[in-house]
């Protein structure tokens, strides 16, 4: 058995020894309580049940009971037992990894009555809650002006442009139902959720606990729908619209027409039981169009030929104006669950993308047809089982297979005679401010990973206090990338041509790696009255399985009469992350909290394997710089400490107010390094050098007044500082002749002042109305005049303007028949802002001019440096139930 096949087999000893079995991501909740008398006197033996889920409980001598493994949702709790007047509470809504306390007090049935009703109060404040999480149902979803999940996300506190709390973009764990989903090439989410298959989201800005892992600023997790036995259930929606750019020509060509179906999406679902036993199903398929806001005139084809040196131009295209920043994508979602054995649930579930896109290439302008087309398909797939063993213990296992396929060309195959008869594109910087006027674009690049990943976690309580909960997950990955194929302009015979090459010494294609993690974790829930800690560690293990060469200063054994290298295997990589977080009640209406963790997370594996052959330095000159950076795949996990402090209150019942301060400390993060060689060359190669800290403080309200208007207010102030902000920044500067040494910067995402403002106007069932506003102050640029911006020229030294954007969303809902109609229409971006921390000109810090017309003519036409415009949506949905 060699060292791998070893350390494998000794990781899943490991796993099993901690538990027999392998251990989920919490996507259940939890139900506590004291059921009593009027007198007070605790009452055992009383029956808990959560209506038409088949989960109860029964309370002991002190009147406690505690219901695991609940789904999120919202239920009504049936409360009953002999001699007492039965309560129905409902509106009870259950959340993931929380904890609902449910009290009842039962009074003496004296003659028959009917059970007493009363309906649950949701609380503004969540009392037991260590860190910053946001938890939306699918009835808070419903109303809101979004439609993806990503939507959801770039709504909460801390959130900016995908950053959470300051960290750099794919720091963020994407997970469905508790498994992650994704891609560990690039750490970004494989596949995009619609809102109509969303039963709840739970986004975690703050720290979390230890069951969490590859991630350093923050977690989403949705989960999905699931049929239900009471009937079949029905929904479909259909929109239409466009974006409406009246009055802004100028920035957005070709936008002058209003087409009602330029934006369409067709959704449609059903679900209930299955002919089986206990089996219920659910499936959903949903269609998007979107033509986008970004044009081209077709005056050139491809395959045009002019006369550069006499500047004569012989377009043959029709003139048309098309689109050139589209979207056409098709997904689905299929889930089969399955109750029939007592005490076990197995589902299955499968949910997929087919994505066809167009990315605007301001130089295609003229020449639209020979501009590249991105495609992307998607399936994430597997079983999941749930096994109670007893009221106070069970387990969960899931087993997922993640697919992603990921092309950008023009042409599939290398091969292809279009390539060659067409090709490169070419243009004259005196016709039409160098607007591509032939040719195609001979990038190509193709990218697949295939990940399976075992997970499962086992939940005991303990004791009325303590809820232990241990787990572990392993995970293989197949991935593949790079270009299928490169075209390389070559003199033949005198005459300039493209030459097809699939692979060669100068231009590698395809490359394939087979990268192993795996993780454990173990943690304690403590609970009481309102009193909670949250304690756990996690340890993690990571394998490139790739090799290096063992001599840095000689790499490619170019280097006459230096000692040679050998390549030698990456080492395996393991970190321990303790986490801990609580919350101390202040008195019945508010709490202060703390929490505390490190996070690990290794960077996008492409980072790691791209450009790591390092033979290519083999004719690399004594005395010279390669600003070419070669990939790393022996880097070590980033890391970052968090701290975060906070106070919740709840005021009279209508307002909830909290107060939370942050800090994060960043560690080890992607950057670049320069190796010398024995020759005195230098080359670039990305390590573990780059650094920051973040530190902020968010005040959320939300204020309840009735049932008809709901109002949420989250403001966060923030500054998020570092060395750079990109991982290859500091080989660009270098090259540029500036001072690469480290220095502390503001980061490219760091957004001083951000406030996000929710307004709901509702009676459920008959009408809503809803508006959301985002103001968010300018983010840093690099200044290029001194004298216009009294700026010293330093990096990210000054900021763009703030903004402010308003959406929002109304609708009307009818019966007929038993049918739902719901008839509503949505607006994002109201007011047309076009300033929403964009593309500006150093020169000036506008994206409207610049003081260098003349240098900068093709970028001051070019409509792609706006914000999208203007954007409207009107809509119908359809919802029924059956027997």
């Amino acid at each position: 058995m060699n060292t791998l096949h070893r350390t494998i087999a000794a990781f899943v000893v490991l796993v099993f020894t901690a538990w027999s079995t392998l251990l989920v991501a919490d996507t259940k909740g939890k139900i506590t309580g004291v059921v009593t008398d009027d007198r007070g006197d605790p009452l055992p033996g009383v029956n808990i049940l959560l209506v038409g889920t088949g989960l109860g409980a029964s309370t002991d001598l002190e009147g406690y009971y505690v219901i695991l493994n609940v789904p999120p949702g919202v239920f009504q709790v049936r409360v009953a037992a002999v001699g007492y007047t039965p309560k129905l509470i409902e509106r009870v809504r259950i959340s993931s990894g929380e904890t609902t306390q449910i009290n009842a007090v039962l009074s003496e049935q004296a003659v028959e009555m009917n059970e007493v009703v009363v309906r649950a109060e949701r609380p503004l404040v969540d009392m037991r809650q260590t860190s910053s999480v946001t938890l939306l149902g699918e009835d808070q979803i419903s109303v809101l002006p979004v439609q993806e999940l990503n939507d959801i996300v770039s709504l909460q506190a801390g959130v900016v442009d995908g950053h959470f709390r300051g960290g750099r973009s794919g720091e963020v764990q994407y997970q469905v139902d508790g498994v992650s989903v994704n891609n560990p090439y690039d750490n970004s989410s494989t596949v995009k959720l619609d809102r109509s298959v969303l039963q709840e989201v739970q986004v975690i800005s703050g720290t979390f606990d230890a069951e969490y892992g590859q991630a350093m600023s923050g977690v989403v997790n949705a989960v999905l729908k699931s049929g239900s036995e009471e009937g079949f259930e029905w929904n479909a929606e259909s929109y239409g619209g466009d974006y409406l750019g009246f009055g802004t020509s100028a920035r957005y060509p070709h936008l002058e027409k209003v087409s009602p179906f330029a934006i369409q999406n067709y959704q449609a679902s059903v679900s209930g039981p299955t002919p089986f036993d206990r089996t219920t199903f659910l499936v959903g398929v949903r269609r998007f169009v979107n033509e986008g806001y970004l044009f081209a005139e077709r005056r050139f084809m491809p395959g045009d030929s002019s006369d550069f040196e006499t500047q004569t131009f012989r377009p043959t295209g029709d003139g048309d104006t098309v689109p050139l920043q589209t979207a056409d994508e098709w997904s689905g979602y299929v889930k089969v669950m399955n109750q029939s054995l007592a005490s076990v649930q197995i589902s299955y579930q499968a949910l997929g993308n087919i994505i066809r896109s167009q990315r605007y290439d301001h130089r295609f302008r003229l020449n639209p047809e020979g501009v590249r087309k991105q495609r992307s398909t998607s399936l994430t797939h597997g079983i999941d089982v749930t096994h109670m063993l007893a009221n106070e213990f069970f387990y969960t296992l899931s087993l997922r297979e993640n697919r992603y396929r990921y092309t950008d060309y023009v042409f599939e195959d290398v091969f292809d005679p279009r390539y060659l008869d067409f090709g490169e594109p070419r243009r004259d910087p005196n016709y039409d401010n160098g607007a591509f006027v032939q040719g195609v674009d001979l990038s190509r690049f193709k990218q697949e990973t295939t990940s399976w990943i075992i997970k499962g976690a086992m939940t005991l309580q303990a004791t009325r206090n303590h809820m232990v909960k241990l787990g572990g997950e392993a995970q293989w990955s197949k991935i593949t990338f790079g270009p299928p194929g490169s075209l390389v302009p070559s003199t033949v015979a005198g005459r300039q041509v493209l030459v097809p090459i699939v692979d060669s010494r100068d231009y590698p294609g395809l490359r394939t790696f087979w990268p192993v993690s795996a993780a454990v974790f173990a943690q304690d829930r403590i609970e009481f009255a309102d009193f909670l800690i949250r304690a756990g560690v996690r340890a993690e293990y990571f394998d490139a399985r790739a090799q290096l060469p063992d001599d840095l200063q000689n790499p490619a054994n170019a280097i006459a009469g230096a000692p040679t290298a050998s390549l030698q295997a990456t080492t395996k990589k393991v970190v321990v992350a303790p986490r801990f977080g609580m919350s101390y009640p202040l008195s019945d209406q508010g709490a202060v909290y703390f929490s505390y963790g490190h996070f690990y997370q290794m960077p996008g594996l492409g980072e790691l394997f791209s450009n790591s052959d390092y033979t290519v330095l083999r004719d690399l000159q004594a005395g010279v710089v390669s600003y070419g950076v070669l990939g790393n795949p022996n880097l070590r996990p980033e890391f970052t400490t968090q701290y975060e402090f906070g106070v919740k209150n709840q005021f009279g019942g209508v307002l909830g107010a909290d107060l939370s301060v942050y800090y994060k400390d960043i560690r080890d993060l992607l950057g670049v390094e320069f190796v010398s060689t024995y020759s005195a060359a230098e080359y670039a190669r990305l390590t573990n050098v780059d650094f920051g800290d973040v530190v902020g403080t968010t005040v959320a309200l939300d204020y309840h007044a009735d049932a008809t208007l709901t109002v949420g207010l989250d403001y966060t102030y923030q500054m998020a500082m570092g060395n750079s902000s990109d991982a290859r920044e500091t080989a660009t500067r270098a090259e540029a002749g500036e001072d690469p040494r480290p220095r502390r910067v503001p980061l490219t995402w760091d957004q001083r002042h951000t406030l996000n403002a929710s307004i709901i106007i509702a009676d459920p069932g008959d009408y809503s109305l809803t508006s959301i506003v985002r103001f968010g102050t300018g983010q840093p640029y690099t200044p290029t005049v001194l004298s216009r911006l009294g700026a010293n020229l330093e990096t990210n030294s000054a900021r763009k303007d703030a903004y402010v954007t308003v959406d929002v969303r109304a609708e009307k809902n009818f019966t007929f028949s038993g049918v739902r109609l719901t008839v509503f229409a949505r607006a994002f971006n109201v007011f047309g802002e076009h300033t929403v921390n964009g593309f500006v000109f150093g020169d000036t810090g506008s994206p409207d001019y610049s003081l260098n017309r003349t240098g900068n003519a093709a970028l001051l036409t070019d409509p792609s440096r706006f914000y999208q415009p203007r954007r409207v949506e009107l809509g119908i949905s359809f919802s029924g139930r059956g027997s």
